[in-house]
């Protein structure tokens, strides 16, 4: 269960929804005096995409699907995330806060899981509260900080279903609009998306959407810009630009990709050779050619490593093989290219001799989806296997809905080709970066640091996982989800952890609802439900338990468990010495 107080530096900060932002930021400074000059403080540069599955990447499960040899389960490669990698961590047992975009950004931001976070379900544009992030605590510790990319989080949304889109531009907004704009949350600056639609097409200009540098809107001027290309070409000049102007002051680039979610659409040209300073994507300032693959047409350009791929598609070696569909194609392009990019970050790293002292985190929202919004062209998530070992989707708490391809690069401190298994989630992420930057998380955040499973070094604290969400379809009928949970109603569901065990919950009409059990070590497809087995009653008022201790209610969206008394929390006896407490037993409301 989550604390609802952390000590830190001989101080109880406690936890309040209603302490004001402005006071916790005081109190982390003043924590902060002595935690300064532990060391230099790196540069923290966190990438994450849009609806990139478990198994989307080489390193998680794309690489031992090829190893198979399997000409009816195709593959593609991802070589820059097998470098980056094999040259850090992968964590994996690492979750998105939800398994929906919006949920997920904020749990992310906020350092909250999803039964602390203010904004759950599908709530898109909503205004991210008014409280420590990610980019305010590290600022507060002297970090220039900048965010490019999808934000969705700005305010004066109306939630509700991510549907197609018809591709007709929205009303136009303003900062005045907008009481969460990037700027207005901890960052110092701003370039993209700031709609959670506008994310659905990557080509800005051509599709009629607007991206935002800071106080202006820029659209006019991003003639064939593909958006993977122009937020990292964006990325790169400011981190160019930053170096030159204070090369001593760390810096936090939070890169949100709209990729490969959406529309399918294919890069206009094809990614330049090399990368960094002198290679791959630049920014040319120039209206009309304002990044160098600005070129070619719209929507042309596929990938010659998978152009003309062919597969045995009816499992019979002595027919001819078919052609890959074309929206795999597109998939497999749009994943290669964010390949491509991360390789060009990492290279802008080296040239401009900062690689020692960066960390690189890689990973994405939430798992794969069957989207494509391209009409009556699904992109099957059982073609390449997307969702890797796991089973479950996008919108599913199921395992593959939520366990995203996640590494983390930090060549001077974390080992080469680590792999950790204990279960961690992005709301750990503030906990870690705070720490990284001498300042203790601020104290409502539900995360812990994962420097110590990061470097090896230190004692391990366990992460605290929990997942609630409400979708009102059925889960789709794919191979990417068990039998069992194919075609199955989805509405109010639950996923809390104890141990090697999952317990699971959907269409849950009140708290005495039973939990399906699933051990992960052993069965990470979920396709084996152990509650009805002998020896599980324990196992099953556990997570009975923990349901209800890990979250509160909060006033939008409404769940069957949100008046159900709390079971109380078991606390070993505190040793002599030490910071006194107390307590209570009983049940609370």
């Amino acid at each position: 269960m989550p604390p609802s107080r952390r000590i830190v530096s001989g101080f109880q900060l406690r936890a309040s929804t209603r302490t004001p932002p402005a006071l916790l930021l005081v109190l982390l400074a003043a924590l902060a005096v002595v935690r300064l000059s532990a060391g230099t403080r790196p540069n923290i540069v966190f990438i994450l995409c849009d609806d990139l599955g478990y198994g989307a990447t080489g390193p998680t499960f794309q690489n031992e699907r090829a190893a198979r040899g399997d000409r009816s389960r195709p593959s593609f490669a991802t070589p820059a995330l097998d470098r980056f990698a094999g040259e850090g961590v992968q964590l994996r047992r690492h979750y998105a806060g939800a398994p929906i975009c919006v949920a997920s950004r904020a749990s992310l931001l906020l350092g909250l899981t999803q039964g602390h976070s203010p904004i759950r379900d599908n709530r898109f544009d909503e205004a991210l509260p008014d409280r420590p992030t990610l980019a305010s605590v590290l600022r507060l510790a002297g970090y220039a900080t900048v965010a490019v990319g999808k934000w969705g989080l700005q305010g004066g949304g109306k939630g509700g279903e991510e549907d197609e889109d018809n591709g007709m531009k929205e009303k136009p907004g303003s900062l005045a609009d907008w009481p969460a704009y990037p700027t207005k949350r901890g960052f110092d600056s701003y370039f993209g998306y700031v709609r959670h639609k506008d994310g659905h097409f990557h080509y800005p200009k051509e599709d009629g959407r607007e991206v935002w540098e800071n106080d202006r809107e820029v659209s006019a001027g991003l003639d064939l810009c593909y958006t993977t290309d122009l937020f990292t070409a964006w990325a790169k000049r400011w981190i160019t630009e930053q170096r030159g102007r204070q090369p001593e002051r760390p810096f936090f680039l939070y890169l949100a990709l709209d990729t490969p979610h959406a529309i399918m659409a294919y890069p206009p040209t094809g990614y330049p050779a090399g990368g960094g300073l002198d290679g791959g994507v630049q920014w040319t300032g120039r209206p009309g050619a304002m990044i160098n693959t600005a070129a070619g047409a719209k929507d042309a350009w596929c990938d010659p490593a998978v152009a003309d791929a062919t597969w045995d598609h009816d499992g019979n070696a002595g027919t001819p093989e078919q052609p890959w569909p074309e929206v795999q194609k597109r998939f497999a392009t749009s994943v290669r290219r964010i390949d491509s990019a991360v390789g060009d970050l990492l290279q802008l790293l080296r040239d401009l001799g900062i690689e020692e002292n960066t960390i690189v985190v890689f990973t994405s929202d939430n798992g794969p989806t069957p989207e494509s919004y391209l009409r009556g062209q699904p992109c099957d998530p059982d073609f390449f296997g997307t969702a890797g070992p796991l089973s479950g989707l996008k919108r599913d708490t199921l395992e593959g809905g939520i366990r995203v391809p996640t590494f983390a690069r930090w060549p001077s401190t974390i080992p080469a080709g680590g792999a950790d298994e204990a279960v961690s989630g992005q709301w750990d992420w503030l906990a870690t970066f705070a720490e990284l930057a001498g300042l203790p998380a601020p104290a409502f955040s539900d995360g812990v640091s994962l420097l110590p499973r990061l470097t090896g070094r230190g004692m391990p604290r366990p992460s605290t996982a929990y997942f609630e969400y409400f979708h009102h379809r059925k889960a789709p009928a794919y191979e990417a989800l068990a039998p069992a949970h194919r075609g199955r109603q989805r509405r109010q569901m639950q996923t809390v952890y104890a141990d090697r065990y999952v317990g699971v919950r959907y269409d849950i009409q009140d708290a005495t609802a039973d939990f399906e059990i699933y051990d992960l070590v052993r069965d990470p497809g979920q396709r084996e439900n152990l509650a009805t087995q002998p020896g599980f009653a324990a196992v099953q008022r556990l997570l009975k338990a923990r349901a209800l201790q890990g979250r509160r209610p909060e006033a939008v969206t409404k769940r069957p468990y949100d008046e159900a008394l709390v079971a109380p929390v078991v606390v070993a006896q505190p040793k002599t010495g030490g910071l006194p407490r107390r307590v209570y037993s009983g049940l609370c409301a």
